[in-house]
């Protein structure tokens, strides 16, 4: 991989991480357009350390707050009540289904999951689900014709067993074209929050899984065409534009709606569609030397 290439790679990680778009899809897609080897699943969880760097700077209070309200919570009883140590708990109940099915399905992530095809149908079947959560959730905060508004949950509303559903929908994200921030958001408008809610605990909740997920993938650099000095380089980019991005995008969904990705989405899907039947590009493009 060329410096050239970990500089676009990076960019397009710190550009999509965030938004509901599947920055792992994009990052496959770049190489496939650009005539470049796949990145690969490893290079892939590295450079989202990056971004969830910015996650922890960005929710620095709320994250202070959390872990010193659980550590409090574990030798404190009166703690265990406090909202901040269970959504410390939440948190971890979140992260299992991710973790275990990312350890089982590895292979399948690393191989059949980076098919064109399959990343150009979930870019349309979630960008559809995406939008009917986020016409449920309009019309809740609107109401309309012979209709009232109606109040949706907050964080404060988040018991097991709704963090353990958010959990089953971020592991859905291991199928690249998913995303992960995307598949928790609909999950939880679907469920009834705010979209603000839904995306505070979708960034929260990801911060073990990504975490850990790069760390154990750092004894894959260096194989293949993949060495450190890009990887560092494209993680580094990652996390100044992705900084960028979650300052705006928190600030964007507390008065737009998801309308845009959706449609984003379901038009990336056909034209993958497309430029494949018409033969202009494999549904395997990259990945023999990947």
């Amino acid at each position: 991989m060329s410096w050239f290439e970990s500089f676009v790679l990076g960019l397009v990680q710190g550009l999509t991480e965030f938004l509901p778009i599947s920055s792992s899809a994009h990052l496959r897609l770049t190489a496939a357009f650009a005539g470049w080897h796949d990145p690969g699943a490893a290079f892939t969880a590295i450079t989202q350390i990056g971004t969830e760097a910015a996650v922890l700077i960005y929710f620095r209070k709320d994250i202070a707050r959390i872990l010193s309200a659980w550590f409090r919570s574990l030798t404190d009883r009166t703690m265990r009540g406090d909202h901040d140590a269970q959504m410390g708990w939440l948190v971890i109940v979140g992260s299992i289904p991710i973790g275990v099915l990312g350890l089982t399905l590895k292979d399948q992530i690393e191989g059949p999951f980076r098919d064109l095809r399959l990343i150009a149908t979930t870019l349309i079947v979630m960008g559809i689900v995406l939008g009917v959560a986020d016409r449920l959730a309009a019309r809740d905060e609107t109401g309309g014709k012979h209709r009232v508004v109606k109040e949706r949950k907050t964080l404060k509303d988040l018991g097991v067993k709704d963090g353990l559903i958010y959990g089953f929908c971020q592991a859905m994200a291991l199928i690249p074209g998913v995303s992960r921030s995307g598949a928790t958001i609909s999950g939880g408008l679907l469920m009834g929050y705010t979209r603000e809610s839904a995306a505070r605990y979708s960034f929260l909740l990801a911060i073990p899984a990504v975490l850990a997920s790069g760390a154990y993938e750092l004894k894959d650099v260096g194989e293949g065409h993949v060495s450190w000095g890009p990887t560092i380089f494209a993680t580094l980019v990652a996390f100044f534009v992705g900084y960028a991005v979650i300052a705006w995008f928190m600030k964007f969904i507390t008065t737009k709606s998801f309308m845009p990705f959706v449609i984003y989405r379901i038009l990336l899907g056909i034209v993958i569609f497309a430029l494949i039947w018409s033969g202009a590009l494999s549904p395997h493009a990259g990945e023999s030397a990947g």
